[in-house]
């Protein structure tokens, strides 16, 4: 994609090396509205949050920032008052920086949990960025937030308000310890959209419940789950409103896509991944128990070593289904991969079938249906394989 394409007018941003990750690598990074935006955010829904994640939630309160303050190597979680008092102060050093408000400026962190932030890398890093903003900063930023990922993460799109265009651009990080529930996974939304803030954080808490809460790689919610959208206004429509529905519905749609284009790629980036499956239940009781089933069997390691291992074993999936709390006759289940029905009315359909469903196990995306036949009740969720690949990536984190 043409850096042309990662601008969003009225924000800037920049990446720069602070030293929280050694001498070469991007870990320090600011974006900035030239205005004050509407901001909404999501979040973690984990017991344990970190600092950043509780200062965000509390100044998101107010429905307005400027800019996001964020880094790489350390997550400033599990560090007690100390934490919450290096968030607020590298906070107040970026709007001194930046000649804004500290309550204007949220702050992410991502990286090793249970260390201090080191007040000196912040110190020279926050003003290098400041001075270095340009309008397409933004790919360094996805760039300075990878942690375990193997490749950044930015998607674009444009919705017709009015016949007027509107930008979005989003970016994430994350490819372990993802099963948001607003892992750790950040992501980042600018718009030059006109809304205010209680529509926003309605349209965005929608928008993450199908998308960011919809994938899984190793079942893991991480302490500083942050999905944060500022639009800034700038755009020539009148405000999307609730009594404006084409205008809100064209928004939102825009929204969902890039957020799902955003999930899956995450999804794709899974550590150590090398598949991507959609786990598609139709058939249940519920919406609800249909997640309940479709998540329990996209976070199952039986069934996942068995995708890495190209091994069409609905056994696995099938015991999985029936610890998932969904309520089901086992003898009405089909499950397909693809097009190739393994299973009908709970029992296998031999090794011709077998042959033909491991074929689609060996290509790179490939979805899962389970048909449960008790209800209208219907969820997809977004998961990989569990590789060796994997086991190595987490055993050597902080070696």
């Amino acid at each position: 994609m043409a850096t042309e394409n990662f601008l969003v007018q009225g924000f800037r941003a920049a990446a720069v090396n602070s030293g929280i990750r050694g001498k070469d690598r991007l870990d320090l990074a600011l974006i900035v509205s030239d205005k004050p935006a509407t901001v909404a955010g999501v979040f973690t829904t984990s017991l344990v949050k970190a600092a950043p994640v509780l200062l965000d939630m509390e100044r998101c309160k107010t429905g307005k920032a400027q800019a996001i303050l964020v880094n790489s190597g350390i997550a400033n979680a599990c560090t007690g008052e100390e934490g919450m008092r290096l968030a607020r102060l590298t906070t107040a050093m970026a709007a001194d920086a930046l000649n804004i408000a500290p309550e204007l400026v949220q702050v992410c962190s991502t990286g090793i949990i249970g260390q201090q932030l080191e007040l000196a890398c912040f110190q020279r890093g926050i003003p290098k960025a400041a001075q270095s903003l340009v309008g397409d900063g933004l790919a360094d930023v996805a760039q300075a937030i990878m942690t375990t990922d193997t490749f950044r993460k930015i998607a674009v799109r444009t919705a017709l308000i009015d016949g007027k265009p509107v930008k979005l651009l989003g970016m994430a990080k994350g490819a372990g310890m993802i099963m948001p529930n607003m892992a750790t996974m950040l992501s980042f939304i600018l718009t030059d959209a006109k809304i205010d803030h209680d529509l926003l954080q309605s349209v965005l808490k929608k928008v993450v419940a199908k998308t960011f809460n919809a994938i899984t790689v190793d079942g893991d919610t991480s302490t500083n789950d942050t999905v944060l959208l500022m639009a800034n206004g700038l755009a020539e429509h009148p405000p999307i409103a609730e009594n404006r529905p084409e205008a809100l519905a064209a928004f939102a749609a825009a929204l969902e896509e890039l957020c799902k284009e955003l999930a899956l790629l995450v999804v794709r980036d899974g550590e150590g991944a090398t598949k991507l499956v959609t786990i598609r239940v139709r058939g249940a009781v519920t919406e609800a128990q249909a997640d309940q089933a479709a998540r329990t069997v996209a976070n199952s390691n039986l069934v996942k070593t068995a995708f890495f291992g190209e091994d069409a074993n609905w056994g696995r999936i099938i015991a999985a289904l029936g610890r998932s709390g969904a309520q089901f006759d086992q003898s009405r289940v089909d499950i397909a991969f693809d097009d190739v029905f393994m299973v009908q009315n709970g029992l296998g359909q031999g090794a011709e079938v077998e042959a033909r469903a491991t074929a689609v196990l060996k290509k790179p995306e490939f979805v899962v249906t389970i048909d449960l036949h008790a209800g209208d009740g219907s969820k997809d969720i977004y998961t990989c394989d569990f590789s060796l690949d994997y086991v190595k990536i987490n055993a050597d984190y902080r070696s």
